[in-house]
C-alpha cells in the first residue's frame, strides 16, 4: 500500500492550499481516508476524514469551516482544501487509510503517507 501526499508549500496567512493524496495497492473504496498533521514538538493530530463513499465527513474544530475534504474513488485520491490558513496550521500533513468507518484517532489508521510540509507565514 502506498499513500503519496502532495500539495504542501510555503504560503502567507489567509492563503489557501489544496493537499492531495494518491493511493495505490488497496481497494480504495473500502477505506475511510483521513488527514492528520504534526507540528514540531507536538503530537500528531486529526484534521479531517471522509467515509468510504464520501457521504460522511468529520473535521477537527481547529479547521472546521475552513477546510473541505473530498475523495474520488475512480482516481483513488483524497484531497483537503484548506482556506484562510493561519500560522498555527504549520505542520507536516499526512494522509491515512483504515478499512471501515471514519474514526478521528491517530492509532486507528493502518496505512500512512510520507507527509507534505505546510508552512504558513504571518
Amino acid at each position: 500500500v502506498q499513500l503519496q501526499a502532495s500539495g504542501g508549500g510555503l504560503v502567507e496567512a489567509g492563503d489557501s492550499l489544496r493537499l492531495s493524496c494518491a493511493a495505490s495497492g488497496l481497494t480504495f473504496s473500502s477505506y475511510a481516508m483521513a488527514w492528520f498533521r504534526q507540528a514540531p514538538g507536538k503530537e500528531r493530530e486529526f484534521v479531517a476524514a471522509i467515509s468510504r463513499r464520501g457521504s460522511s465527513t468529520s473535521y477537527a474544530d481547529s479547521v472546521k469551516g475552513r477546510s473541505t475534504i473530498s475523495r474520488d474513488n475512480a482516481k483513488n485520491t483524497v484531497d483537503v482544501q484548506m482556506n484562510s490558513l493561519k500560522p498555527e496550521d504549520t505542520a507536516v500533513y499526512y494522509c491515512a487509510a483504515r478499512p471501515g468507518v471514519v474514526v478521528p484517532t491517530t492509532n486507528s489508521y493502518d496505512y500512512w503517507g510520507q507527509g507534505t510540509q505546510v508552512t504558513v507565514s504571518s
